[in-house]
């Protein structure tokens, strides 16, 4: 089994070491794949198990990373978002499947029309958080509990507005925080497809292993 992290990678952000520690601990061998790189060939992903896409945005290519999230969509590739990645799930689908041609981040282009990621309500950088997780969901499948504290690194997440023309278009919205925001997302039918605005990946070892990576490997196991 080999997994793709499509990301930017940093040694010294802290998501992004965590990401590196967490695979190391399960034994699964992990490639970086810089952005621009997918930009270029999204199809390099066939040769991999599953692609994660890493926290850690602004991306040095925000369209390569919506190129590895479209790709492992339309492919049935296991994918995992977290921080980013849940960001760029958004803004992805947005564009691609409920035809929000527009769909922007407000990170990368504020002035945008359509901005379908922006700045969360309260900052929760560096934080744990409460994620309350929906009943009779594939997130509640993974999940040994409907409660569960995570860490958080984001600063962006769900514009509101957009939140009802996603799910129409098959988007679901499974884990929420205690005001009811958007945490953790996933996509009916797909093999694994799910996102997180947090990063389980930064969990406490102790804890390992995660139920959201014990899954998306157990996808990618295949």
């Amino acid at each position: 089994m080999t997994i793709a992290i499509v990301g930017d990678h940093n040694p010294q952000s802290v998501p992004l070491a965590a990401t590196d520690s967490a695979f190391a601990r399960a034994g699964v061998p992990v490639t970086w794949i810089p952005t621009p790189a997918v930009e270029a060939d999204p199809a390099l992903l066939a040769g991999y198990d599953g692609v994660l896409i890493a926290p850690g945005s602004p991306y040095v290519s925000m369209a390569g990373a919506l190129d590895a999230i479209r790709y492992a969509r339309e492919n049935d590739l296991p994918l995992l978002g977290t921080c980013a990645g849940f960001q760029h799930v958004l803004v992805e689908y947005a564009r691609n499947v409920t035809g929000i041609v527009g769909a922007d981040h407000a990170e990368v282009n504020p002035a945008a029309d359509e901005l379908v990621c922006v700045p969360l309500t309260c900052n929760v950088v560096g934080q744990l958080a409460r994620v309350h997780v929906t009943p009779g969901t594939f997130a509640a499948e993974l999940y040994p509990a409907s409660e569960t504290v995570e860490p958080f690194f984001c600063t962006f997440g769900l514009n509101p507005r957009y939140r009802e023309p996603l799910e129409r278009s098959g988007l679901r919205f499974s884990g929420f925080d205690d005001d009811g925001e958007p945490r953790i997302l996933e996509l009916p039918g797909h093999r694994f497809f799910l996102a997180t605005l947090y990063v389980p990946q930064a969990a406490p070892p102790e804890d390992d292993p995660h139920p959201v990576l014990a899954g998306f490997l157990k996808a990618a196991m295949g």
